[in-house]
């Protein structure tokens, strides 16, 4: 998840290169390290949880008679467990954002380049390939 924030420790925030690029206030490194602080246990749990669920699915796809509604029922509880962190994620990058100023979020936004994530927002790892079965 750290390295989601754009560099070990994942507080891009306490970057010195990043604080003289924004002009970040003390005032608002502090309000940014305490909005890290209280969502980053949230998010390990919603990320775990996610996790958990899809470990879940992998030995009823793999299994020899694959029992759909049991796949059905834990693709469900696995969307839902995405659906979670993703708000999460994104209640996250709101409380960051609304610490800087419009000004401040366009210049991280122009640091972060064209289509890459928000550098306060982490992601959740890809899910892993089901496995296949050989015929």
């Amino acid at each position: 998840m750290e390295r989601a924030f754009g560099q070990p420790g994942g507080r891009w925030w306490n970057n010195p290169d990043m604080v003289k690029k924004l002009a970040l206030t003390n005032d608002q490194v502090k309000k940014m390290d305490d909005a890290f602080q209280q969502n980053r246990l949230k998010l390990i749990d919603l990320n775990a949880t996610l996790q958990k669920e899809e470990v879940t699915m992998e030995p009823l796809i793999a299994a020899d008679t694959p029992d759909e509604a049991k796949i059905l029922t834990q693709i469900d509880k696995v969307a839902q467990a995405r659906a979670e962190l993703e708000k999460a994620n994104a209640r996250f990058l709101m409380s960051m954002r609304r610490v800087l100023t419009q000004d401040q979020w366009k210049k991280l936004q122009a640091e972060r380049g064209p289509g890459g994530p928000p550098p306060a927002a982490p992601r959740a790892p890809a899910p892993p390939a089901a496995p296949r079965k050989q015929e």
